[in-house]
């Protein structure tokens, strides 16, 4: 039997998020092919979570010891959201120890948590996405070019990270510094992009060496005025609609997009990708390497409409991890 560690926690406001997807995950795991461990990892300790005490984690080999036995890790399934465990920060920890991970690699990791990089990177493979310029904490930044450029409204937002903590919707000039400030309180860059009115939707992919699995596309109803923190995370507020009220065309289109992406960023384990969708056709917004796995998260959603069993879901994250091990 493999030994897994459901690893969560972080360094940011997504540690609560994080620890709702490892409550999933470590409750719906395969008891019968797998030993789960929780280990929580933040700025304050490692530990693993056992029933009624914290074990400390020895970072030397990411161990612990329990009742006179050594804990290994046979594979890690991530849960971290947002930094060190979507940036390729951990990643990179645990390649070193040769530990497989549920995750992209290093670099894939690193490359997407930036969101300016990513749309770089996908421009050039003639990926639509909105236009946008990064600015730097501590930088001059002049700001009448960027309106005039980009037009209103805009998006202005954290250039690392999810989960939607310091976006602001920027409808006129007087209120451009204040989001980008407020912005900065969050990243030392910022990413300002334009407004593309459309239709959200988000649509999933795994790929492993044995299969490829595009998941159904789901469409993203808020009744905010975009999809930020309090749409994502409380329920109600948005109505997420799988599989999406698309055209078979247009699910045809966003599915195999998406699979080009998956391909073209080099990604690993699962990974779910955003889009806007404007006339006919699918913008780029960002892809999330380590998606939620909360109950009321969207990957799950788009498992069970698939027809997969999130169990049976989880044991192919695993059986990946533990073949590029």
């Amino acid at each position: 039997m493999k030994t897994i560690a459901v690893v969560c926690g972080g360094y940011s406001k997504e540690e609560v998020i994080s620890l709702r997807s490892a409550e999933q995950i470590a409750q719906v795991i395969d008891k019968n092919r797998f030993e789960v461990f929780t280990v929580l990892i933040n700025k304050s300790r490692w530990v693993a979570k056992l029933v009624g005490k914290e074990v400390p984690i020895d970072k030397d080999d990411f161990s612990f010891i329990v009742n006179g036995r050594k804990v290994t890790f046979d594979a890690v399934f991530m849960a971290i959201h947002g930094t060190p465990g979507e940036d390729g920060k951990l990643q990179a920890y645990f390649e070193m120890l040769e530990i497989p991970v549920t995750t992209c690699n290093v670099f894939v990791s690193s490359l997407t948590f930036n969101k300016f990089a990513t749309k770089q990177y996908l421009k050039a493979y003639q990926i639509p996405t909105a236009s946008a310029v990064l600015i730097r904490k501590n930088r001059s930044n002049p700001t009448t070019d960027i309106v005039k450029n980009l037009g209103l409204p805009l998006f202005v937002k954290p250039n690392n990270g999810g989960s939607s903590f310091g976006v602001t919707k920027v409808k006129t000039p007087d209120q451009l510094v204040p989001a980008i400030e407020k912005a900065f309180e969050e990243d030392t860059e910022v990413i300002i992009e334009e407004f593309i009115q459309g239709g959200e939707f988000t649509c999933g992919v795994f790929k492993s060496a044995s299969e490829s699995l595009v998941l159904p596309i789901t469409e993203i109803v808020s009744k905010n005025e975009f999809f930020d923190f309090e749409a994502k995370y409380t329920q109600g507020v948005t109505d997420e609609i799988t599989p999406a009220r698309l055209s078979d065309a247009e699910t045809n289109e966003c599915q195999q997009l998406s699979s080009k992406i998956y391909d073209l960023l080099g990604c690993q384990g699962v990974v779910r990708i955003d889009y806007l969708l404007r006339n006919g056709v699918f913008y780029f917004m960002e892809i999330n390497t380590v998606p939620g796995m909360s109950r009321e998260s969207i990957v799950p959603q788009q498992v069970a409409a698939y027809g997969l069993k999130i169990t049976e879901f989880y044991s192919k994250l695993i059986d990946d991890a533990l073949a590029r091990g």
